[in-house]
């Protein structure tokens, strides 16, 4: 009996050999089979891919070719249709042909300047060469003849680029950040943008003779810091894992938009209250009053966008980003034309802040669509603002007091900076590298310094000489600071922060 049930399991066992092996011989023979298959394939794919790339021209063009035809095309169809429309604008010495020219001698200077490496040397900021060519423009006579743009056009456009800054500002601002490094945030806004505001006020009196009302203004436009220079530094900073311990990436970032407010708001009190007649406590009260009307209608417009439209509609973020921009310009656009001076800038603030801070993660599709527009007003805004400034018009010693004044207010807010920092848990490297990291000046100083400018010719000419030093002394400090600053954040920052090394590294 046991030899019965002992041979029979193994006769079982030897013949699922035998129908295995014919099995795993088929297996064999077709993985053989399609191993040579799949390399017949692979090599047939080779051959054909290796064939197009023998064609060097291709019909229909594609590719950059195919690009560049589209965006001309695209280009020229709508300067026609701007024609039939407008007329003799698009002509020479028309509004258009002036904005087409600054637009694209903008970009092509942007471009112009990415293209320039040198070794070792980190990559300048495109505004920059964005500045130069409306510079260029304005002072060569060969173009400055044809290129006429009117004051009006070219305020509104700047005040639309005013807008997209504080939309950009109010939907930058990270809650979680801010209340993680309040303390040291609000520190960081606040005390370096009075700072050189007074600084500013206090030399600007004394060296150039100015009031002290416009010392302040003209310390307002200068104490803003440039997020178009220090974001995208500070993230380039923190993909790497430098400063990320101590979270000074995150710091820098959300104080950016902070003290961009704070200045915003300095100068358009300021504004107000060099540009008004009456009594100085009627003038300041004005004031106030205009910040109370912008707080609260942006706090209300701020409720309805949250809910508005709601979260059942397609295009969602296309949606909000245009009902959020519309209402933004209305708002700084209206209170210009109404003498609301300031109002329009912090009921865009405030209706940003509160709206945004509903979208949670929608937030971040609404932010690409206005970093989309604010591409095509940043050569607008950079152009704009080089052609306002004349070498012509200019006094013989006033680009030396300009450069000293703006110099020495720097000086006190790097030096203002580092003592604000002592106290925040930093070492000595880190301290130096935010104090100096904390002085590129462009984006509010362009849209900030030919408003005073624009408000002098229509409203008060005899006010025009402060004015034009204004605006030279915003030109200057964009011009200087943006690519300095750009160039000690990426030099300075991997020697003088710890990088944090991650456990796969």
């Amino acid at each position: 009996m046991t030899s019965m049930y002992t041979t029979e399991p193994e006769n079982e066992h030897l013949e699922d050999k035998n129908i295995q092996s014919p099995i795993r011989s088929e297996i064999l023979n077709d993985s053989n089979t399609s191993k040579q298959e799949e390399t017949k394939k692979i090599v047939f794919s080779n051959t054909e891919e290796t064939k197009p790339q023998t064609k060097k021209c291709a019909c229909p063009p594609q590719g950059t070719l195919n690009k560049y035809i589209t965006n001309g095309v695209l280009h020229v169809t709508i300067w026609c249709a701007v024609w039939s429309v407008s007329g003799p604008h698009v002509f020479f010495d028309g509004n258009l042909f002036g904005l087409l020219i600054t637009f694209y001698s903008a970009i092509m200077g942007g471009k112009l300047l990415e293209l320039i490496k040198i070794p070792s040397v980190p990559q300048l900021p495109p505004l920059l060469g964005m500045l130069l060519a409306g510079f260029t423009i304005r002072n060569v006579p060969l173009f400055s003849k044809f290129v006429h743009i009117s004051n009006k056009w070219s305020s509104t456009l700047r005040n639309s680029a005013l807008t997209l800054i504080l939309v950009k500002a109010g939907l930058g601002l990270d809650p979680q950040a801010l209340k993680r490094l309040r303390k040291v945030c609000l520190r960081l806004s606040v005390g370096p943008c009075l700072m050189e505001a007074c600084a500013a006020a206090v030399v600007s009196h004394f060296l150039m003779n100015f009031p002290w009302q416009w010392g302040f203004l003209l310390g307002f436009v200068l104490g803003a810091v440039s997020p178009a220079v220090v974001v995208p530094s500070m993230l380039l900073l923190q993909e790497n894992g430098y400063g990320v311990e101590k979270g000074i990436p995150t710091l820098l970032v959300a104080a950016s938009s902070l003290d961009d407010i704070l200045a915003i708001t300095g100068f358009s009190t300021c504004m107000s209250i060099v540009f008004s007649t009456g009594d100085i406590l009627n003038n300041v009260a004005a004031s106030f009053r205009n910040i109370l009307i912008g707080v609260l209608v942006g706090t209300i417009l701020g409720f309805f966008v949250r809910y508005v439209p709601s979260e059942d509609q397609t295009n969602l973020p296309l949606k909000r980003a245009a009902l959020i921009l519309s209402m933004c310009i209305t708002a700084v656009l209206g209170s210009t034309h109404l003498g609301i001076h300031g109002a329009g800038g912090l009921c865009t603030l405030m209706l940003t802040v509160i709206g945004g801070m509903k979208w949670s993660n929608g937030k971040i599709s609404v932010q690409k669509i206005i970093t989309t527009a604010w591409d095509v007003f940043q050569p607008l805004l950079f152009g704009l603002v080089g052609l306002e400034v004349s070498v012509a018009s200019l006094k013989s010693n006033a680009i030396g007091i300009c450069v000293a004044t703006m110099s020495l207010a720097l000086l006190v807010r790097i030096s203002f900076t580092f003592v604000l920092m002592s106290f925040a848990g930093f070492n000595l490297k880190e301290k130096i590298f935010i104090a100096l990291s904390w002085m590129p000046k462009a984006t509010v100083q362009a849209v900030l310094g030919p408003l005073a400018l624009e408000t002098a010719r229509t409203s008060a000419p005899y006010l025009a000489a402060y004015s034009k030093d204004v605006m030279t002394i915003a030109f200057l400090a964009i011009l200087i600071t943006a690519p300095n600053g750009a160039l000690i954040i990426d030099i300075l920052g991997p020697r003088l922060l710890k990088r944090q090394v991650t456990q796969t590294q």
